[in-house]
């Protein structure tokens, strides 16, 4: 009589396709992780969940292409624009970056489209298009426009005091064999010897936002981190001012004014004078 099949096959099969490891399956299911590697390589598993991840992998090409080729037909049928205003639409929301963007739509060199990108970007034409493209895309994604903007107002103005603390401590002075002490002259007495150190304390990572850390590192030298680029960041708020709201513009401006007082030198922020000129209107 034929041995009826161990469902056990079937149900680690099960779970090994939804992606868990073998060690979590034998876990689970009781058994040795060998018996299921060996279930894995007789029964070929591995074929099968390639062509999972490869059929999940075509349905995200799939909406991307779609998403891509609906951006396309709304610039398209805009009867406003010529062809290379168009293509420049297209390429800036891709990249968010005008010189690119010109370079690649009127087929121009560096110099010339660094001067007439952001010249046209300014074209009130253009703007409407790019913006109800940037809309399009967002709900797509299902973030709003302040919400974006405001990642990026938490990065430029990231406060490195929010992740660390540092200052001075009195700490003992240790020889080989312990603690030093020495005689108090007024009371006779020994008391532990002390000197003031530098310190620098990380505050845990449950109270503050990873998502505006770029990295945080282990060396032979000790723990550092290290906050996501400022400048960058600067520079993206003054191309998208359009994206804010009247609070944060507002913020913005202020925080530009008290950065200014704090410093006393207005080159080291140019950026921000960017930012204020969307705010207030350029003067210049």
């Amino acid at each position: 009589m034929a041995r009826a099949p161990d469902k056990r096959i079937e149900q680690a099969k099960e779970m090994y396709l939804q992606g868990q490891r073998l060690v979590e399956i034998a876990s689970q299911l009781n058994l040795p992780e060998g018996t299921v590697r060996r279930w894995k390589c007789t029964h070929k598993w591995e074929n099968e969940r390639s062509e999972k991840k490869s059929e999940r992998s075509e349905k995200k090409k799939s909406k991307k292409k779609k998403a891509a080729e609906s951006e396309v037909e709304q610039v398209i049928e805009n009867p406003d624009l010529t062809d290379k205003q168009r293509l420049f639409c297209i390429y800036y929301i891709r990249s968010f970056n005008a010189t690119k963007a010109y370079q690649k739509a009127y087929e121009v060199d560096y110099l010339t489209a660094a001067a007439n990108g952001p010249r046209l970007l300014g074209n009130a034409r253009v703007k409407k298009e790019i913006l109800h493209l940037k809309q399009e895309r967002l709900n797509r994604e299902f973030l709003s426009e302040s919400d974006i903007f405001q990642k990026y107002m938490d990065i430029a103005f990231a406060d490195i005091t929010d992740y660390l603390k540092f200052g001075t401590e009195e700490v003992p002075v240790m020889a080989m064999y312990g603690p030093v002490k020495i005689k108090d002259l007024e009371t006779g007495e020994e008391k532990q010897l002390t000197k003031t150190v530098n310190t620098v304390h990380f505050k845990e990572s449950s109270g503050v936002d990873g998502t505006i850390l770029a990295e945080v590192r282990q060396g032979k030298d000790g723990a550092s981190i290290k906050l996501s680029d400022r400048m960058k960041a600067l520079r993206w708020l003054s191309d998208h001012m359009d994206m804010g709201t009247e609070e944060q513009k507002a913020k913005i401006a202020q925080m530009k004014a008290q950065t200014e007082k704090i410093t006393g030198n207005n080159q080291e922020i140019e950026d921000l004078d960017d930012i204020e000129g969307e705010i207030y209107g350029s003067s210049k």
